[in-house]
């Protein structure tokens, strides 16, 4: 097939006789009047379009003396009338392709419905030459470009949005998470904290930057902290064990008391070991008793 360009729609000559002058078919007098000359007759506008109108190819009515008429092999429409049979863009004005089936349409549609054209220039591919076939549509190389930077991809990596092919670099710009601690694209992997993204490896302990992906971790104040560190630096220490309140191992309730904590099961009578949490204790010195114990001291 091949692209067409028109020159732009045209009209019959007509003009505004001055002598007397009959139109050919009713014998009615011209002078004065619009007329039309087809076929070297002279034709009023309404015999014409009655008489000598062409058809539209599209809309099958007659294309009238006062409207802008295209023409191609032997073939006519109205100016509104010729479109893609596909998309229905106008194509007065612009290239288009007389398949062979007698649908007219623009050169995009046209690719798609011919396999072997070029996605990007429309034009056919030849064999032998050099293309990229994805997704059952082929490119010349040099027309295969990213939609972002407009370069060819060749054999670079490229991922698609859509219809539209992205260069690696592009896509992450564009669309690749940004890691919350170094603002760079997250391109595989990567994990989620705190409804953010962050790359495995910015992901570490506040005090000691050990990584903490795949392991355990606690936050305090938006701050992660790896199981030691917390301990040690951050977690509050049990009144009674002395040992760091973690909420790892066994048990993660804690009692708080005028500024002390306990574990929960931590949380008992120094006498009898009754566990006071939830009950009624009595204080003395540094140790909590039931009241039943605190009597007898």
């Amino acid at each position: 097939m091949t692209f067409y360009r028109h020159s732009g729609p045209r009209h019959y000559m007509s003009s505004t006789m001055t002598d007397r002058f009959d139109c050919y078919y009713c014998r009615d007098n011209l002078h004065g009047k619009k007329y039309v000359k087809k076929d070297e007759k002279h034709v009023c506008t309404k015999c014409f379009d009655k008489l000598c109108a062409n058809t539209c190819a599209e809309c099958k009515r007659p294309i009238g003396a006062d409207a802008k008429e295209l023409h191609h092999k032997n073939r006519h429409w109205h100016e509104d009338c010729f479109r893609c049979a596909k998309c229905y863009k106008p194509l007065a004005s612009e290239p288009f392709i007389a398949r062979d089936d007698g649908k007219i349409m623009c050169g995009k549609c046209s690719s798609r419905e011919d396999g072997n054209r070029c996605q990007g220039c429309y034009k056919v591919v030849m064999p032998g030459s050099q293309n990229v076939e994805y997704k059952n549509k082929v490119w010349h190389e040099e027309c295969f470009t990213c939609f972002e930077c407009k370069q060819p991809i060749r054999t670079q990596s490229f991922l698609a949005k859509g219809d539209d092919i992205y260069c690696g670099p592009c896509h992450d710009k564009k669309f690749a998470k940004k890691c919350f601690k170094c603002k760079q694209p997250i391109q595989s992997g990567g994990i989620s904290y705190q409804d953010q993204p962050w790359h495995s490896d910015c992901f570490k302990c506040s005090t000691c930057s050990k990584p903490l992906a795949g392991t355990r971790f606690t936050s305090h104040e938006n701050h992660a902290y790896c199981v030691d560190c917390y301990k040690t630096d951050v977690a509050k220490k049990c009144h009674g064990c002395k040992n760091p309140i973690t909420g790892f191992g066994h048990g993660t309730n804690i009692v708080n008391y005028e500024g002390f904590s306990w574990h929960e099961y931590c949380f008992n009578c120094k006498k009898c070991c009754l566990s006071l949490a939830n009950k009624r204790f009595v204080i003395s010195g540094e140790h909590i008793y039931c009241p039943d114990c605190a009597k007898k001291l």
